[in-house]
């Protein structure tokens, strides 16, 4: 299975060749970018310049970027909230203000190509109604018609609210009609809302990339696998058993001080993925 990493271990820092070297020292195979105009500005040539050009040196996969999640570099939170992003929103403008933001993200691949991106579905705890399932089918069938011939396929993420569950995913997929639409299974999300075997048990044939991180059922809280509570050997099983064999991608929560290259070689060995 490849290995990979996500840069959000690093989102409160600009993204730069020192921080993608420690997760290259960790056995990181791929690299997932966080698209946060304050790590990873997709607007800055200059940056994309820097970013592509430490790729091109490495020989390590620029496998996904995670989408844009809110339109400020601001990291504090509360006013984070206030500028989120939500491809379905009820107010028509703000998903079409949504949209803008994540295709310039992904215009980024017109120099610096990558697989993947991953896309929310709504805000955590958002409700089930009828009209944001109607919003989320046009916004993706949207976003998928600008990545196509940019190379990029567009995966949804099971996240914490009634509108991305597995099953809602996959009934959105089914509806779309598309055979390149597909998953990245957060397993800390899954562990949350049900289980992780339930979750990949309704996503495992549309499952391309992941999210792997750890929790206590508590809250979300992205921790190094085996700090929480999920079962990992019955993970890393279904996971080894999938359709198609995703990467495993560590999304991990940054702690000051932490030596990341360290916990990352340790955490693949652990989930039998290592050298």
């Amino acid at each position: 299975m490849l290995r990979a990493m996500s840069s959000y271990v690093f989102i409160k820092q600009r993204l730069h060749p020192g921080l993608l070297d420690t997760m290259a020292r960790g056995g990181a195979q791929a690299i997932e970018i966080f698209a946060a105009r304050g790590h990873f500005d997709y607007s800055d040539k200059a940056h994309i310049r820097e970013v592509g050009n430490w790729f091109k040196a490495n020989g390590v996969e620029f496998h996904s970027m995670h989408s844009p999640l809110y339109m400020t570099n601001d990291f504090d939170r509360a006013r984070a909230m206030e500028s989120q992003l939500n491809i379905v929103d009820p107010d028509k403008r703000r998903r079409i203000e949504a949209m803008d933001e994540i295709k310039r993200a992904l215009e980024v691949a017109e120099t610096l190509p990558f697989r993947f991106l991953i896309q929310h579905l709504g805000k955590n705890d958002e409700a089930f109604e009828p009209h944001k399932f109607e919003a989320a089918l046009s916004s993706i069938e949207h976003l998928r018609a600008f990545a196509r011939p940019l190379g990029v396929s567009l995966l949804v993420e099971n996240i914490r609210n009634d509108l991305a569950t597995p099953e809602r995913l996959m009934e959105l997929i089914k509806a779309l009609h598309y055979e390149d639409l597909g998953v990245c299974f957060d397993t800390g999300h899954a562990h949350i809302m049900s289980s992780v075997h339930q979750a990949f048990g309704v996503l495992e044939s549309r499952i391309r990339s992941t999210h792997v991180h750890d929790n206590h059922r508590e809250r979300d809280a992205h921790l190094w696998p085996s700090e929480g509570n999920i079962d990992w050997p019955q993970t890393m099983e279904s996971l080894h058993a999938a359709p198609h064999v995703p990467a495993v991608l560590l999304e991990i929560e940054g702690v000051e001080g932490a030596d990341v290259s360290a916990k990352m070689t340790q955490t693949y060995q652990q989930l039998g993925v290592g050298n």
